[in-house]
């Protein structure tokens, strides 16, 4: 069959081996960089360490620049990045919107739809990309920084992680409840980064360093409680709103927007065609050869050949 091939099913990025690898690795090391409070042993320098934020914020900006590259490496073309760009500047756009008011942000909707269409790789990147830039937009560079990226990441890739067979109504109920949930959390493992670090808090929710892991998750779900859940609950409502009013016809444009790019797909005009236009120079042969190929070419040698 002529013409280009597969284009239906494309996604922007193919995940391979050293992808999923580069992946796996800045999660793990992401969840150490999260958890530590909770895992420093009662004797380890970690635990009454204050350095600890500035060496993960100084390591994953690094591990990030891994990750791009390893999947730039298998999937990256430059109509996904064109892609990327887009819709990473709609994301840093949209976040400003709300300005942090009460847990409104708006971006988190437009990164679950985008991974759930264009997959866990460009989800990651994009998640990661957005964030950065939105902070360079709204001045909120600080060691945090890197942090709100990788948690952005994990918050676009997971919806590229969902089923695919939901569609239409289904579909839109999965990626609210995700959207829902994954504003929760994103609240959440932001909020374990900087709790250590919070002074002047009651002693029933601070963090205290080498304490029991059951003592401490304790005090945490205190503090995530009192401190955050006003927040992140209508993070969650209006991720789960938007998704449900403006997830269908985004959805539908961004499917559109990927088969028009055809990612990763590559011309197949079929040797057949292609040998028997090169065969063609005039006459019947000529002109039947012309009218099988797919090109101009082939119909415009087909034509000249009738004619002599």
């Amino acid at each position: 069959m002529s013409g280009i091939r597969g284009a239906r099913g494309a996604r922007a990025v193919r995940l391979g081996p050293r992808s999923v690898a580069a992946l796996a690795l800045i999660t793990a090391i992401g969840v150490v960089a999260f958890g530590w409070p909770l895992l420093a042993s009662p004797g380890s320098g970690l635990a009454h360490s204050a350095d600890a934020p500035w060496l993960f914020a100084a390591l994953l900006p690094l591990l990030l620049a891994v990750v791009v590259a390893a999947i730039s490496d298998t999937g990256l073309d430059a109509k996904a990045i064109a892609m990327l760009g887009v819709l990473a500047a709609a994301g840093a756009a949209l976040r400003p919107l709300g300005a942090g008011t009460a847990g409104i942000e708006p971006m988190f909707f437009l990164m679950v739809l985008a991974g759930r269409v264009l997959g866990p790789g460009f989800g990651f990147v994009l998640g990661a990309l957005s964030m950065f830039a939105s902070a360079l937009l709204t001045g909120g560079v600080g060691p945090w920084m890197p942090f709100q990226m990788l948690s952005m990441g994990w918050v676009s890739m997971g919806a590229g992680l969902l089923p695919q067979r939901p569609r239409d109504r289904p579909e839109l109920a999965l990626l609210a409840v995700y959207g829902a949930l994954s504003a929760l959390l994103y609240g959440t493992v932001m909020n374990l980064q900087g709790w250590p670090y919070i002074a002047g808090m009651a002693s029933g929710v601070s963090y205290v360093p080498g304490a029991p892991l059951a003592s401490n998750l304790t005090r945490f779900a205190a503090y995530d409680l009192t401190t955050s859940l006003g927040w992140d609950l209508p993070r969650a409502a209006l991720t789960a709103t938007l998704t449900l009013l403006l997830g269908k016809p985004l959805l539908k444009a961004l499917r559109r927007a990927t088969r028009r790019a055809a990612f990763e797909t590559e011309g197949d005009f079929g040797e057949a065609d292609l040998a028997g236009a090169a065969r063609s120079p005039g006459g019947e042969s000529g002109g039947s050869g012309g009218a099988r190929s797919s090109g101009g070419v082939g119909r415009l040698n087909g034509e000249a050949g009738g004619g002599a």
